[in-house]
């Protein structure tokens, strides 16, 4: 086994909403999908090099929390970027960007649905 994960899906209530949000934060297009009553938009993720990928999901059962497991996404080559969409784009910073040693910096955010969420980046 390569990675420990392979999938994840972040609930949300307000689909259009969630997808703005995380479009602005990763400056990326998500792909929609709807199949057996879930709505889904799919973050980039190269799926023929093995990449680790998700979505945002809006179907029953899915409930938005603060309080479930930490999703840490890509920030990219300077967590400053995405960080500076967050509050702009209706979430909010929760954690600020931290040094983490060799491992790079995280931050932790509220999403507009209300998870927490997190980025690592290596600068």
């Amino acid at each position: 086994m390569t990675n420990s994960i392979n999938w994840f899906e972040i609930p949300v209530s307000d689909f259009a909403r969630a997808k703005k949000f995380y479009e602005t934060i990763m400056d990326a297009e998500m792909q929609p999908m709807e199949m057996g009553g879930m709505k889904s938009a799919f973050f980039p993720f190269d799926m023929q090099g093995g990449g680790i990928g998700g979505c945002i999901t809006k179907a029953e059962g899915y409930e938005p929390t603060s309080k479930g497991a930490l999703i840490y996404l890509n920030g990219g080559d300077d967590l400053a970027t995405p960080l500076s969409k967050i509050e702009k784009a209706g979430g909010k910073i929760v954690m600020p960007k931290t040094a983490i040693g060799a491992n790079g910096f995280m931050a932790h955010f509220t999403d507009t649905e209300g998870n927490k969420v997190a980025l690592h980046s290596r600068k």
